[in-house]
């Protein structure tokens, strides 16, 4: 067994341990003092906190409180120490997803390289918390075991996981989806017990106020960043623009539906997970967490060409090699400039497209094997699969278990044996 990515991970974690007792993150600067003024009245989204606004929910100001009461450095340490568990666990979960293509290891040290990974741990940022509670929830649902409890908790952290509701109203995990409402709602009202004029300032006048961050900076891939950069405003883009998410979210939502029919829902969450980048009007470059799902689905589908230009394009980040000077109207506007100062958007648009392909191409390999046994309850000793044969109709196969051979001579034997055990 290759050692290198043992060797590659130690010196990434020691990295993550150097660079948080050295560095002051700024995002996380802004948690660490919400915490301490979500119960100070308005004064959370009143003013600036070093010298930027809270954007995120009081419920997430109020997570933070404990981490207040700690010195800055010690609580960035804990928070980044934890960012990294819980980048490990959503690696380990999308690897269960997608049928273990590659090792843990060599996940989590090729996803550390990726410049919304190694960007979430630069800015302190919370992504790879939600990242890990919307695959968790996700993968529960894969097994039909009752979930929604993380994916509330993660949409009251930061509103975007909420398409996840969305996700499963649209494949009829009703339950699932009531249940991350209630989980929702009840962490909402908590932080309104903590700080309820907080709470009333920012669900009444605050959350939907894009004014507060910069829409042009060249980090927000979404298409009204793209759209305000290119014509050079936000003033500029129209009440048009509303039809431009609108139209994503229904074309994502139903591309993801329709695989998660089809037992696929590591293609279904990377799909929802890139629409809702680009349904939100501020969509990060550390925001772009979802592509290790995404990555995954390409990887598994040995799509290795488009997976490994992928791997790049988000390694490198190229955004950043374009103009960036703190000018609203020069932020990567030219032309020539277009696609590279767009790169993580046009690629979350490219990989939409490709997943709307290949549903009307039929059914994928992972569809017409592993996927459709994951997607089935455990079935005894030996599993059953439908064969698709070239040529010949499919039928009962047995694919695994001990005493396979017992009864090899005996074919009728073996399938009155099969067929007792098969439950669909």
């Amino acid at each position: 067994m290759k050692r290198w990515p043992i060797f590659v991970l130690l010196i990434e974690v020691l990295a993550v341990v150097v660079f948080s007792l050295t560095y002051d993150s700024l995002d996380f600067r802004i948690y660490w003092l919400g915490g301490n003024a979500v119960t100070d009245g308005t004064r959370l989204y009143d003013e600036q906190l070093a010298a930027h606004w809270f954007t995120n929910t009081p419920f997430m100001a109020a997570l933070f409180t404990p981490l207040a009461a700690l010195p800055l450095t010690l609580a960035r340490l804990m928070w980044q120490l934890a960012s990294l568990a819980a980048f490990t666990w959503a690696c380990a979960t999308t690897l269960k997803l997608a049928g273990h293509p590659v090792s843990l290891k060599v996940a989590v040290a090729g996803g550390l390289l990726l410049g919304p990974v190694w960007h979430s741990f630069f800015q302190g940022q919370v992504n790879l918390f939600l990242l890990a509670l919307v695959l968790a929830d996700l993968h529960r649902v894969a097994q039909g075991r009752p979930a929604g409890i993380a994916i509330g908790i993660a949409t009251a952290i930061k509103l975007t996981p909420g398409i996840f509701i969305v996700l499963l109203l649209a494949t009829r995990r009703t339950k699932d989806a009531f249940t991350a409402a209630v989980s929702f709602a009840v962490c909402t009202l908590l932080a309104y017990a903590v700080a309820p004029e907080a709470s009333r300032h920012y669900w009444l006048d605050t959350f939907y106020d894009t004014s507060r961050v910069g829409v042009p900076y060249i980090s927000n891939q979404s298409p009204l960043g793209a759209l305000t950069r290119t014509l050079r405003g936000t003033a500029d883009v129209g009440d048009w623009y509303t039809a431009v998410p609108l139209t994503i979210a229904i074309s994502g939502l139903l591309i993801a539906a329709a695989w998660a029919r089809r037992g696929d829902w590591l293609t279904a969450i990377a799909v929802t997970g890139v629409t809702g980048l680009l349904v939100s009007p501020i969509s990060w470059a550390h925001h772009w967490v979802w592509v290790i799902p995404a990555l995954a689905v390409l990887i598994r589908d040995n799509d290795r060409p488009i997976a490994i230009c992928g791997y790049i394009l988000f390694a490198l980040a190229p955004m950043w090699w374009t103009p960036y000077i703190p000018e609203p109207l020069r932020f990567g506007w030219h032309l020539l400039l277009l696609p590279v100062a767009n790169c993580y958007l046009l690629a979350g648009l490219f990989f939409l497209g490709l997943m709307a392909v290949r549903l009307r191409q039929g059914v994928s390999t992972i569809t017409k094997d592993a996927s459709i046994r994951r997607s089935q309850p455990p079935r005894g000793r030996r599993s059953m699969r439908l064969a698709r044969t070239g040529g010949r109709e499919g039928g009962l196969e047995c694919t695994a278990g001990r005493g396979a051979r017992a009864g090899a001579g005996r074919p009728a034997v073996r399938f009155w044996r099969d067929a007792r055990e098969y439950r669909p």
